[in-house]
C-alpha cells in the first residue's frame, strides 16, 4: 500500500497547519503499521503490557470517534469496541481482526475530517462529559495532534521490535 505522507506547511493559517499537522500524524501510525501481518500487528511489547500496534490503531479510531464525532457533532453513539465506554477494551488486540481495525480507523478520520471541513471555525464547541467543559474545535484538534504525538512513538519502539524497522 501506497502511504502519503506530507509533511505540515512552514507558513499556513492556524487551521490548515493543524489540519495538516493532524494528517501527517494519521499518516505516520498507517507508515508504522504498514507491512506487517496480523501476527506481527498484534504482538505486544512486553509483559505485562497488552500494548501493541493493531490496539494502537482501535484506540486511535475511538480517539477520532470520541473527539470529533461525540464531542464536536454531539453524535449519540457508543464507542467502536465498548459498549460499556470502556477506553481500555481498544487496546485489546489479541483476537481482533486487523481488517476490522483499520476500516474502523479510516472510517473514523473520514467522519473527522468531514465535521472538521464543516466547522465554521475552530472556535465551534462541543461538550466533554469526562471534563465537565465545553472545548473548542482547537482544543480537540490539538488534543487529538498530542494522542497521536504520543502514541506514534510508541509505535516506533513497537515497529522496531517487530522487524528492526526505525524512522520513516
Amino acid at each position: 500500500m501506497t502511504i502519503e505522507r506530507t509533511g505540515p506547511p512552514l507558513r499556513a493559517g492556524e487551521r490548515e497547519s493543524l489540519r495538516a499537522s493532524l494528517d501527517f500524524h494519521r499518516a505516520t501510525l498507517a507508515l508504522k503499521t504498514d507491512g506487517l501481518d496480523a501476527g506481527q500487528l498484534r504482538r505486544r511489547s512486553m509483559p505485562p503490557s497488552g500494548l501493541s500496534l493493531l490496539g494502537l490503531v482501535r484506540h486511535m479510531a475511538e480517539v477520532e470517534r470520541t473527539w470529533f464525532r461525540r464531542v464536536i457533532a454531539a453524535e449519540d453513539i457508543g464507542l467502536v469496541w465498548s459498549p460499556e465506554g470502556d477506553f481500555q477494551v481498544a487496546y485489546d488486540a489479541a483476537a481482533a481482526d486487523p481488517e476490522e481495525a483499520f476500516d474502523a480507523w479510516r472510517t473514523e478520520i473520514e467522519h473527522a475530517r468531514r465535521i472538521e471541513r464543516a466547522a465554521e471555525s475552530l472556535e465551534v464547541t462541543g461538550y466533554q462529559p469526562r471534563w465537565g467543559e465545553h472545548v473548542s474545535l482547537r482544543t480537540v484538534m490539538l488534543h487529538v495532534i498530542h494522542e497521536y504525538a504520543r502514541h506514534n512513538g510508541h509505535a516506533d519502539f513497537l515497529r522496531e521490535g517487530i522487524d528492526g524497522v526505525v524512522g520513516v
